[in-house]
């Protein structure tokens, strides 16, 4: 028999023994699984919304409890954390977190889902109680704890990235005054600038108040030792509770210890496999790897559920004897604040600079249904062609309801590798309902398509 130790009890770690399980039973294969949270295979995309009330039970964002992953046979050890991989004798050194206990577990295969941990840049008073970054399904818990126990209703969310705008949202459903204080001059770095102004004058119409340009300094707490609000350069702004929303990184502390290889953005460097590269019976998946870019062709790191859970898929087949891989990414996502739905998927204009393309861009306003229709609203469309073959590069979209998922058909024709000559072709539903006669995604694909044949305009 051999066994096959798993790091991280959440989608990757998860997935993959699942699958394993599937492919071999447990007279072939012992899984034991280690988790130092309160929590395994749990939505963690969800925490948001359950912060803001829209999802008002806490047990509907797991998936499967340690009950049931011991009942398919997982030895599934909660709150016990991995300090250190021995590579060399091919074990992991664990501690409990109850009672103390140390001890050390051999494997045969080992998985390191360690995901991502929040950012929390060293400045005075990050510590303090008050002050809570958004990660874990314990963190979200922690969050609620505290605004269950504040007097006070006003927040400042540091940083306006995805998590940034979402926890906004959740704080604003919950009756607090919210101020974002963010280091760039509009929100949502992962679109142009441009783009992120449509989410800027949005949220502010939403009643958040946006402040770019900002970079804090220091968190402010009061004789209790509690915040009592954040301090810029220029200014400071009163808040019962900060939620750091500056972003994440992989969490490879252990890895990097162990000496296996880590890449430009910290993440574990894997094959198509998931085996971590140069270690044959090491894989890892989820927020701590970094995966392809299939657009540009370079390794970047990317934290969301949907990827982990296709990682740890494919690693679960692979030790299970089986063969799958993962190709990589063309950088989809979507978000929403309030009614505003934000999306993107492939190259920004400073990525396809900083890869060398040139491009020409294009950028459409339309609706989401027919204009005559009740319920139209309206969506802005920006594309990016690569200026001699004609080849789509990316996609970014803002707009009210019916715009995110629209982003779905450009992440196909990146993965595809079409040009937008051959994407304004594409045979996609329509009814006044759902869209006008020309869908604004195709709408941007003519124009990017002339842009490209004509090689006027802006370009990169």
């Amino acid at each position: 028999m051999s066994r096959l130790v798993v790091i991280g009890a959440d989608a990757a770690g998860m997935s993959a023994a699942s699958q394993a399980r599937r492919m071999l039973p447990a007279d072939r294969l012992d899984i034991v699984a280690f988790e130092r949270g309160h929590f395994a295979s749990y939505s963690a995309c969800g925490i948001p919304y359950w912060v803001g009330g829209q999802v008002t039970d806490r047990d509907a964002l797991i998936a499967r409890t340690p009950q049931e992953h011991r009942a398919r046979g997982i030895d599934l050890r909660m709150r016990t954390e991995v300090t250190e991989i021995d590579p060399a004798r091919q074990r992991v050194h664990a501690v409990d977190l109850e009672s103390g206990r140390e001890y050390w577990t051999s494997y045969d295969h080992l998985v390191i889902a360690t995901g991502a941990r929040p950012v929390r840049p060293p400045m005075p008073g990050i510590d303090a109680p008050g002050v809570h970054g958004v990660q874990s399904l314990d963190d979200g818990q922690a969050l609620l704890d505290t605004l269950d126990g504040n007097r006070g209703r006003r927040a400042v969310v540091v940083g306006a990235g995805y998590i940034g705008v979402e926890m906004a949202e959740a704080l604003i459903n919950r009756g607090y005054e919210v101020t974002v204080v963010n280091r760039g001059p509009e929100p949502m770095a992962t679109l142009d600038p441009d783009m992120g102004r449509l989410v800027h004058t949005a949220m502010e119409g939403l009643g958040i108040t946006m402040v770019g340009d900002a970079e804090v300094s220091a968190i402010l707490t009061g004789e209790d030792g509690r915040v009592r609000g954040v301090a810029t350069k220029d200014a400071e702004y009163p808040a019962d509770v900060v939620v750091l929303g500056i972003g994440v990184r992989p969490e490879t502390s252990l890895s990097g210890a162990a000496g296996l290889p880590l890449g430009a953005h910290g993440g574990l460097l894997t094959d198509r496999a998931m085996r971590v590269r140069g270690h044959e019976n090491i894989w890892a998946g989820g927020d701590c790897v970094e995966v392809l870019d299939l657009v540009s062709g370079q390794e970047r790191h990317i934290a969301l559920g949907t990827h982990a859970n296709k990682h740890g898929q494919v690693i679960g087949t692979n030790v299970g004897g089986g063969y799958a891989t993962f190709p990589g990414v063309v950088g989809t996502a979507v978000s929403k604040v309030c009614d505003l739905e934000i999306a993107r998927t492939g190259l920004r204009e400073k990525d396809a600079r900083r890869v060398g393309l040139k491009f020409e861009t294009v950028t459409v306003e339309s609706t989401s249904r027919a204009g005559y229709y009740p319920g139209a609203a309206p969506m802005t469309v920006k594309m990016l062609a690569e200026r001699r073959t004609g080849r789509l590069l990316g996609v970014q979209i803002v707009g009210r309801e019916g715009a995110a998922k629209r982003v779905d058909v450009a992440a196909v024709v990146l993965t595809a590798g079409l040009t937008v000559e051959q994407m304004t072709a594409l045979d996609l539903g329509y009814a006044p309902p759902f869209s006008p006669v020309w869908d604004p995604v195709l709408v941007a694909a003519r124009k990017a398509a002339a842009k490209v044949r004509s090689r006027t305009g802006h370009t990169g």
